[in-house]
C-alpha cells in the first residue's frame, strides 16, 4: 500500500469511526481518539523498536557463542560443558529466528491488508524470542560461571540471575497490567 492510499485510508476511517471510538485512558483519565488503525500503527512502530533492540543483543550473542568453539578452550570442555554449549548455541539461533521474524512477515505480507494479523503475529513472535533469549542468556552465563566459580555456586547464582529476569521481564509487566486493569473497572463503576 502506498503512502497516499494509506493517508486516504486513514482519512475516511477518522471521518467514520472517530464518533464512536472514544475512550478513556486509565494513565491519564484523557480522552482516547486513537482509531484502530492509528492504533495498529503505533503497535507496529513500537514492535520495530523492539526489534532493533532485541535483535542487537541476540545477534552479538549469537555471535559470541558461534565463536567459542573455535578457541583452543572447547576442546577441553566436558561432556556436561558441551551438552550447555549445544543447548546455549540452539536457544540463540531459536531467539535470533523469533525475534528477527517480525521483519519477514512484514516483509512477506507487505501490501496484503493484513496489519492486524502481522501486528498480532509479530508481538507474540517478539513474546517467545524474549523468552528464548531469556535462556540463551541464563545458559550462557552457567557455561562461563562453571569455569569460574568452584561447586554448586554456578547454578545458584544462574538461579538468581534467571528469578531476577522473570521478575523484571515477565512478572513486573504482569503486576502492572493487573493493577491497570483492577483501576480502569473501579473507574468504570
Amino acid at each position: 500500500m502506498t503512502m497516499t492510499e494509506q493517508r486516504a485510508e486513514a482519512a475516511e476511517e477518522n471521518t467514520a469511526c472517530c464518533a464512536h471510538h472514544h475512550s478513556h485512558d486509565p494513565s491519564s483519565g484523557a480522552e482516547d481518539t486513537e482509531t484502530p488503525r492509528e492504533r495498529v500503527n503505533r503497535r507496529w512502530n513500537e514492535i520495530l523498536q523492539e526489534t532493533r533492540v532485541t535483535q542487537t543483543g541476540v545477534q552479538i550473542l549469537f555471535g559470541f557463542l558461534l565463536s567459542v568453539a573455535f578457541t583452543p578452550v572447547f576442546r577441553e570442555l566436558e561432556v556436561l560443558d558441551r551438552v550447555i554449549y549445544v543447548t546455549t548455541v540452539m536457544l540463540g539461533a531459536a531467539a535470533t529466528a523469533s525475534l528477527i521474524a517480525p521483519v519477514s512477515l512484514h516483509r512477506l505480507l507487505s501490501g496484503q491488508r493484513m496489519k492486524d494479523e502481522v501486528v498480532e503475529a509479530a508481538g507474540r513472535m517478539m513474546m517467545c524470542g524474549m523468552v528464548l533469549l531469556a535462556l540463551t542468556i541464563g545458559c550462557t552465563l552457567l557455561l562461563i560461571l562453571r569455569f569460574v566459580v568452584p561447586g554448586v555456586l554456578a547454578e545458584v547464582l544462574v538461579g538468581g540471575i534467571m528469578l531476577w529476569f522473570g521478575l523484571c521481564w515477565y512478572a513486573l509487566p504482569l503486576r502492572l497490567r493487573r493493577r491497570a486493569g483492577r483501576r480502569s473497572r473501579s473507574d468504570a463503576a
